[in-house]
C-alpha cells in the first residue's frame, strides 16, 4: 500500500513539472488548452486517489492499534503463568508452592504423656511419651490462583493438599480504592504478626516461631480495612473477624457463636528510601481482642462440627510441631481474650534482622462438660444445666507469652530483606553459578501462665493415679502431663537455588520446663509427693527433644 502511495505521488509531481514546463515553455499549440485541461483533471484524480489511500491507511492503523488494544497478554516466566488483558486491567495468574521436608529426631516426643496407650510408634511405658517420628512430609502442596479486575479488586483462591485432605488456606478478594484505603474480605492472614505476614516462601526457618505457631491467628474469616500512609511510612490495618484460638486456623464453614474478634496493627517505616543504615528498619505493634464463651459440652455428642475447638482453648506445640502442652478437659474459655504483640525488622546489606514478642490474657473457667443424662434431648433442663455448670469462683485469667529474636546473613553478598532473596548468580553447574548462601540462627520460648498448673482455689495441681486425668476440682492444666516452658534454639542454612528454588537445612533443640512428672499421689494438706514439689510447683522436666530437618522448596 506504501508503495503504491509513493509510485502515485511521484506521477503527480512529474504531472505537475510537466504541466508548469508546457504553461511556461512560451511554445504555443492548436491544441494546448485541451491537453493543458486533460491533464489538470489527471492531477486532480490521482490526488484524490491519493486522499482515498491516506484514509484507508489510516482506518487499517486504527483498526490494528483497537485490536491490540483487546488482545490478550500471555505471560509465563520464573513469577508464574498468566494472562492479562492489553490495558493490564483485568488478570488471572496461576501459581503455586511446593515444599518437601525430611525430619529426623535425635530426641522427642510427638504429643504430651499418656495421650493414648493406643497410639501409633513407639510407647515409653517409663515417661509415658511416644517417641517423635522420623519422616519424609509433604509440609505444603499449594496451588494457586489470583488476579485482579477491573484494575481495582484483587482476588486469591490458594488450596492445601499437604497432610492427606484438601483445604482451603486463602479464598478473598481486595478492593485497592486507594494507596491510603483498602478492603480485604474473605479467608485470610489477620494482619497483626509479623513472621505470619510473610510469605510461606519468604520465611528463614522451616517452621514459624512460637510467637507465631502457638500465640497470635494464623488465617481467620472476616473482613479488615488496611493502607498505606505518609509516603508509605505507616502501614494499618483494623479487622473484624470471627476469632480463632491462639495459632488457630479458622474453616470456612459459619463460626459456631456470635462473638467477633477485633484486631487492629501500626507498623511504621520512617527512614524508608532514605540513604541512611536505618532505612531497613521497621517496627510496629499489633493486637486482637474478644469477649468468647466457649461451649461446655466437651464430649462434642451435642454439637455441630463448626469449629474442632469448641473449649476455645488451644494447644502449644514445639517448632517442630510436636505438641508439649494441653489444657485440661474440664478448661473452657470464658470471657475476655486480649493478645498485644510488639514487632520489628532490621535489614541493612545481607544482614537480616527479625524480633518480635506476643502475650496473649485469656479468661478461663472450669465446667462440667458432658451430655444430659439419657441423650440430651429427654432429660431434665435442671440435670442439663447441672451437668453443664460453670464451677463457681473458677474464672482466672491466665497469661501465656512467646517470643523470638532471629537473625540472618547472607555470605555470598545479595541484599536480606522480608520479601525474600535474588541470588545475584543462580546456581548452574555449566556456568559456575553457585546461588545464594544464608546462615540463620534463632531463639524463640513460650512461657504458660504458672497458674494454669493451680485448681481454682489456687492450690497445685493434684494427681489421683499414676494415669490419672485432672477432675474438675483440680487444675487447668496438669503439669506432669503439658510443660510449662518450652525454650529452642535453632541453626540454619538456606541455599537459594534461583529465584524459584531452595534448600534449608535446620537443627533445633528445644528444653522443656516441666510437663514429664511421675503423676504419683498428692496430698493436698502437706503439699508432699513422690517426684514432686508442690512449693516450687516442680515436677520432672521433659526430655529435650533434639531433631535436623532439610526442606526442598519450589514456588512460582
Amino acid at each position: 500500500m506504501l508503495f503504491k502511495k509513493t509510485i502515485i505521488s511521484t506521477l503527480i509531481s512529474l504531472l505537475i513539472i510537466g504541466s508548469n514546463s508546457l504553461i511556461f515553455s512560451g511554445v504555443t499549440y492548436a491544441n494546448d488548452s485541451t491537453e493543458l485541461e486533460d491533464l489538470r483533471a489527471l492531477v486532480q484524480e490521482l490526488d484524490q486517489k491519493v486522499k482515498i489511500l491516506d484514509r484507508k491507511n489510516e482506518v487499517a492503523e486504527e483498526a490494528s492499534v483497537a485490536k491490540k488494544k483487546e488482545a490478550p497478554v500471555i505471560k509465563a516466566s520464573e513469577k508464574g503463568f498468566s494472562i492479562e488483558s492489553a490495558d493490564g486491567k483485568n488478570s488471572i495468574k496461576l501459581g503455586g508452592i511446593i515444599q518437601y521436608d525430611y525430619r529426623s529426631f535425635d530426641s522427642g516426643a510427638n504429643d504430651v504423656r499418656n495421650r493414648s496407650d493406643a497410639r501409633a510408634g513407639s510407647l515409653d511405658a517409663l515417661t509415658g511419651f511416644h517417641d517423635a517420628n522420623d519422616t519424609w512430609l509433604a509440609r505444603r502442596l499449594r496451588p494457586n490462583i489470583q488476579g485482579t479486575l477491573f484494575g481495582k479488586y484483587d482476588y486469591r483462591f490458594q488450596e492445601e493438599f499437604a497432610g492427606g485432605s484438601a483445604s482451603v488456606v486463602d479464598a478473598y478478594i481486595d478492593g485497592r480504592f486507594d494507596p491510603a484505603f483498602k478492603i480485604r474480605v474473605g479467608k485470610y492472614k489477620p494482619f497483626v504478626g509479623l513472621e505470619r505476614l510473610q510469605t510461606a516462601a519468604d520465611i528463614k526457618f522451616i517452621e514459624r516461631s512460637y510467637v507465631s505457631n502457638n500465640i497470635l491467628p494464623n488465617r481467620d474469616q472476616g473482613i479488615s480495612v488496611y493502607g498505606d500512609i505518609l509516603n508509605s511510612k505507616l502501614i494499618y490495618a483494623f479487622g473484624i473477624n470471627n476469632g480463632v484460638v491462639d495459632g488457630g486456623n479458622a474453616t470456612t464453614a459459619s463460626e459456631f457463636d456470635s462473638d467477633k474478634e477485633y484486631t487492629a496493627r501500626l507498623f511504621a517505616t520512617p527512614f524508608k528510601d532514605d540513604i541512611s543504615p536505618l532505612s531497613g528498619l521497621g517496627f510496629g505493634i499489633a493486637a486482637t481482642y474478644t469477649d468468647a464463651t466457649a461451649e461446655k459440652n466437651l464430649n462434642f455428642t451435642d454439637t455441630t462440627a463448626a469449629d474442632g475447638t469448641r473449649n476455645g482453648l488451644p494447644s502449644y506445640v514445639t517448632n517442630s510441631q510436636q505438641t508439649f502442652f494441653r489444657y485440661s478437659s474440664a478448661a473452657i474459655a470464658d470471657g475476655k481474650r486480649l493478645r498485644v504483640a510488639p514487632q520489628a525488622y532490621y535489614y541493612n546489606g545481607p544482614f537480616g534482622l527479625i524480633a518480635e514478642y506476643a502475650i496473649v490474657s485469656q479468661d478461663v473457667s472450669l465446667a462440667g462438660g458432658g451430655s444430659p443424662a439419657g441423650g440430651g434431648a429427654g432429660a431434665s433442663s435442671a440435670l442439663s444445666t447441672a451437668q453443664t455448670s460453670i464451677l463457681s469462683g473458677s474464672n482466672k485469667k491466665l497469661d501465656n507469652s512467646a517470643w523470638e529474636v532471629a537473625a540472618t546473613y547472607l555470605v555470598t553478598g545479595e541484599d536480606s530483606s522480608f520479601k525474600g532473596v535474588k541470588p545475584k548468580n543462580d546456581f548452574d553447574i555449566d556456568t559456575g553459578g553457585w546461588g545464594a548462601w544464608e546462615l540463620a540462627l534463632r531463639y524463640s520460648e513460650l512461657s504458660v501462665d504458672s497458674d494454669a498448673f493451680k485448681n481454682a482455689n489456687g492450690l497445685l495441681a493434684a494427681q489421683t493415679g499414676a494415669d490419672a486425668t485432672p477432675t474438675l476440682a483440680q487444675s487447668y492444666a496438669d503439669p506432669t502431663f503439658s510443660a510449662k516452658k518450652a525454650k529452642t534454639w535453632t541453626a540454619g542454612v538456606n541455599w537459594y537455588l534461583n529465584s524459584n528454588a531452595k534448600i534449608v537445612l535446620n537443627y533445633e533443640q528445644t528444653s522443656f520446663d516441666g510437663g514429664a512428672g511421675t503423676g504419683r499421689a498428692y496430698n493436698a494438706t502437706t503439699g508432699a509427693s513422690n517426684g514432686y514439689n508442690a512449693a516450687t510447683n516442680k515436677v520432672k522436666d521433659r526430655e529435650d527433644e533434639r531433631a535436623l530437618f532439610a526442606r526442598f522448596q519450589v514456588v512460582f
